[in-house]
Order: C-alpha cells, then sequence, then structure tokens
C-alpha cells in the first residue's frame, strides 16, 4: 500500500478544487509548502520571463508595515475565501474572490507603470489561493489565517534583514493601524456568524 496515496491525490490538479483527504495539522502543513514550493518555482521562472519581455523592469520596493502584513492574514483571508465561502457554498464562487485576491498583489507597488508592477508577487500567491480555498472548504479556515499571517511575517522578516524594503512596526498614520485591527476583528466576527449559519442550516438538513 502507498504510504502516501492520499498526498498524490490532493497534489493532483483535478483535486485543487476539493477538499483535503485530511484536515490534520500536519497533513494540511505538507499542503501548504506544496502549493508554496509551486509558487517559489513560478517565481524564479516567471521572473527570467519578465527579465527577457521587459528588460527595464524592477520589482517594486515599498514601506511594509509589521502590524500591516499579519493584519493581512485574517484580512484577506475571510474577505477573499471566508465570507464568499460561507456565504454562499459555493467552491467556484470562493474560485473566482480568489482569483481576484491574487490579482490585487500584481499592484502591490506605488506605480502602475508595467515596468513597476509586481509580477514576482502575483506569480508567487497564485497557487496559494488553491491552498487557502481548499483548507476553506475542508473547514480549517482558521489554519489558513494563521499560516498566512505567518508566511507574511517570515517574509517580513526576511526582507526587512536584507534591506529588499523599508521596515515599520505600524502604520505612519496610527489611526489606520487602528482601523485595521478593527475592520479584521469584524471580518472575523462576520466569518463566524456566517459559519455557524451554515452548520446550524446543516444540523436542521440532517434532522429532518
Amino acid at each position: 500500500m502507498d504510504r502516501f496515496a492520499d498526498e498524490k491525490i490532493d497534489f493532483h490538479p483535478r483535486s485543487w478544487l476539493s477538499r483535503y483527504r485530511h484536515d490534520t495539522v500536519g497533513y494540511l502543513t505538507k499542503m501548504l509548502f506544496f502549493y508554496h514550493g509551486i509558487g517559489i518555482g513560478l517565481l524564479l521562472m516567471g521572473s527570467m520571463v519578465v527579465e527577457y519581455v521587459l528588460p527595464d523592469h524592477q520589482e517594486p520596493s515599498i514601506t511594509h508595515s509589521l502590524f500591516g502584513v499579519l493584519a493581512a492574514g485574517p484580512f484577506e483571508e475571510t474577505i477573499f475565501f471566508g465570507i464568499p465561502f460561507y456565504a454562499f457554498g459555493n467552491v467556484y464562487v470562493v474560485l473566482a474572490t480568489g482569483v481576484i485576491w491574487a490579482g490585487t498583489h500584481i499592484f502591490n507597488t506605488t506605480t502602475y507603470d508595467i515596468n513597476a508592477l509586481a509580477f514576482g508577487n502575483l506569480l508567487f500567491v497564485f497557487p496559494s489561493l488553491f491552498f487557502s480555498l481548499r483548507t476553506w472548504v475542508s473547514g480549517k479556515g482558521w489554519f489558513s489565517i494563521v499560516t498566512h499571517s505567518a508566511w507574511n511575517g517570515i517574509f517580513f522578516a526576511a526582507g526587512c534583514s536584507t534591506g529588499e524594503f523599508t521596515c515599520t512596526a505600524f502604520e505612519r498614520d496610527i489611526s489606520a493601524t487602528v482601523i485595521s485591527a478593527a475592520f479584521s476583528t469584524v471580518l472575523i466576527a462576520a466569518t463566524y456568524a456566517l459559519y455557524k449559519r451554515r452548520e446550524n442550516k446543516e444540523s436542521r438538513r440532517l434532522a429532518a
């Protein structure tokens, strides 16, 4: 018996819109590294293509705040994955919002000049939309939120230590930090409320 049979099934692209075969933390971590590994590969190969097609292109370097990158986990995961999933219960709706989420990463720049767009950022996160989608569909949205923030934190630390971009602890405008924290809290609460509503509807359906 193949001990990695479940992983092989979940790795196959035809499974990328379905629940994982297991939802343990260890198994989800394997899926996390699988999709992020694909993202790193796309980043490396895509960057070479971009450099060839756009020789004047430079990946943007903007100021990042620690709070901002950590808050992106609950903010982005709930608004683009959790809320659409629990509101509509349709994986294709979540796929559509996930594509929008991935697409927004190309504009992580201060100018919309084609030579300054964040193509590398887009290429890296695109496979991650399938990780987030499947994690929410598998009922483990909390894991997607935590790993999203943790991954952002790792890249923040790496970027700061190498001088790739300017780093701050909080947004320059403290009110923006407060608003971001409040909005993230509201989104998490809304996601949980939709989750409970869906759970109650499912319980009533099974009891009928």
